[in-house]
């Protein structure tokens, strides 16, 4: 246990709100860099166990699946820790360590239970992140996603009870989606990926966050359940089109969205869907392809936030309509930023060229036409609104008359060395490829790949320029547009709100004899919870899983209302 690079993040965050600023800011970057050496120092194969409770637990388990997402997440910490030395908010800066620990924690789990007690770590530690930022509406949004994910922990612990109670044992391996346990489990990780109608929690909390909050959310959550579908689901047919939902859907609002930052986050729904699908094809070349993508995703679209978060910083807003034409002030800043966009559009010498790859051509060796299709479709939509939308509106456009000083030097440094990662994987994608679980026998730099992709990315910048020459590009407008979420935020509030006036007018319509029988009908209904009543009895510990679920359920959705 005490070999978990985890609890070098965890227990080095408990002394930190006592430090000096100075130290302080030395001791959080020692941090992250010491979890990612003795990361490497653990030989492969290697775990740890013991017992709890007669439960034999494996906080610890090192292969080349976990090693590469741990990786990632270490990486993604020490970036996430100099993009925000400038701040001097204790509570956020435990919360960054603790945070990255848990989901170092989570992909290094060999047992399901460490895996829900990381699981739910990061979603306490992350919404803090949110509330940082200390605004009415920050603080709405972070109570939204602390429903979303404690709902997704009661989901992954009735889940675990239903596997080991079936059978299937604590290990944490490949688990299916056929049981009903393995099912929980599969929604479980789904709402915390960011699955269809599930997802709405990320596009209205991480846009609330702080400037760094909203960078060091992007690179955890989501890609802890990629690892995990990846670890317990591959191969699992449904994720397949799941993930096309996931990569297609979100372009729409991608497009009419004002708020930039909503903008990244429909954005990262979308380049999730392909790490979903490649984890549905299975296979060595699926999982490959999903893992590679979740590392090279994780830096670009860090990258990107990270721009949009120095421009909030000295701007103020990242609301598309209030920006423009600060090449001229922040030219450092655009620059980092466009590699950004060219990383997550996938332009060849760019990371999610040679990794975004991987996954389109297990889709192709599948045979899957109407799959691949969807996917092409989806990568030339991801550069009409991230790789040419973001940086245009942010940076060009029409000249808002912004003259404000360029980013903080530490911004500056953390982008210039998440915009190296994406340079020196897009690059150099050996590098990326012998991090993979298995062995990699692709090459992404073929005379027709390229060409290929060089057409795609030619075809959506004239389809772009052709919308706003003419017109038809959907004008960017001061609005918050609503999907799935239009159910919590009016249809559940304006029926509760309906229902409690009618029964009101109903009870005050009422004479004396109909209020006496309506008090009789509750005390029938409520005999059951008496001591001599069947929920008085003696029940299972599954049974009461079950209901203890049920119940919090409940009140996870009142809480909406």
């Amino acid at each position: 246990m005490m070999g978990n690079p985890a609890l070098v993040l965890l227990l080095g965050a408990l002394p930190l709100p006592l430090l000096p600023a100075r130290v302080r800011s030395a001791w959080m970057l020692a941090l992250p860099t010491g979890a990612l050496a003795l990361l490497w120092l653990l030989p492969e194969g290697r775990t740890s166990q013991f017992t709890m409770l007669g439960l034999l637990l494996e906080p610890v388990r090192v292969d080349s699946l976990a090693r590469v997402f741990g990786t990632a997440f270490c990486l993604a910490a020490l970036l996430g820790v100099v993009y925000g030395l400038h701040v001097r908010d204790r509570v956020q800066q435990t919360a960054i360590l603790v945070y990255a620990g848990s989901a170092i924690g989570g992909a290094l789990a060999g047992d399901l239970v460490t895996l829900f007690v990381f699981w739910e770590l990061t979603g306490l530690s992350s919404v803090l992140l949110i509330w940082a930022r200390r605004t009415e509406r920050s603080y709405r949004a972070g109570i939204r996603y602390l429903v979303a994910q404690v709902g997704s922990g009661l989901l992954m612990l009735g889940g675990i009870a239903l596997h080991v109670d079936g059978g299937g044992g604590l290990r944490f391996d490949y688990i299916g989606a056929s049981a009903p346990g393995g099912l929980l489990i599969l929604i479980a990780i789904g709402i915390k990926c960011g699955f269809p109608v599930l997802h709405t929690w990320l596009q209205d909390a991480y846009p609330e966050a702080t400037a760094v909050g909203t960078v060091v959310l992007s690179g955890f959550t989501t890609k802890l359940a990629v690892y995990a579908l990846a670890r317990g689901f591959p191969g699992t047919e449904a994720l397949v089109w799941i993930g096309v939902v996931m990569a297609c859907f979100p372009i729409f609002y991608a497009v009419i969205e004002n708020d930039l930052r909503r903008v990244l986050s429909y954005s990262m729904i979308n380049q999730l869907g392909f790490m979903v699908v490649g984890v549905g094809i299975g296979g060595s070349l699926g999982i490959n392809g999903a893992a590679a993508h979740a590392f090279a995703d994780i830096f670009f679209k860090a990258l990107l936030f990270m721009s949009l978060g120095a421009v909030l910083t000295r701007v103020g807003t990242a609301k598309a309509t209030e920006l423009g034409g600060l090449y001229k002030s922040m030219p450092q800043t655009t620059v980092l930023c466009m590699i950004g966009a060219a990383s997550i559009s996938a332009f060849p010498l760019f990371s999610g060229f040679v990794t975004k790859s991987l996954i389109l051509e297990a889709v192709a060796e599948e045979h899957r036409t109407v799959v691949w299709l969807l996917l092409l479709f989806a990568s030339a939509g991801v550069f009409h609104h991230a790789g040419i939308k973001i940086p245009f509106f942010t940076f060009f456009a029409h000249d808002a008359g912004h003259r404000v000083p360029e980013a903080p030097l530490n911004m500056r440094i953390a982008m210039a060395m998440a915009a190296a990662l994406s340079i020196a994987i897009g690059v150099a994608p050996g590098l990326m490829y012998s991090l993979l679980p298995f062995p990699v026998d692709y090459a992404p730099y073929t005379a027709a790949h390229v060409v290929n992709q060089i057409q795609l990315l030619a075809l959506a910048a004239m389809a772009f320029t052709v919308l706003t020459r003419t017109g038809l590009y959907p004008p960017e407008v001061r609005s918050v547009n609503l999907d799935a979420d239009v159910v919590y935020r009016r249809v559940l509030p304006a029926a509760w709100m309906h229902g409690q006036r009618g029964m009101a007018g109903l009870h005050d319509r009422m004479g004396p004899a109909a209020r006496s029988g309506l008090s009789g009908v509750g005390r029938l209904l409520t005999r059951p919870l008496r001591m001599n009543g069947p929920l008085g009895s003696a029940w299972s510990t599954s049974g009461m899983v079950r209901w203890v679920i049920l119940l919090l359920g409940i009140l996870l959705l009142l809480s909406y209302v």
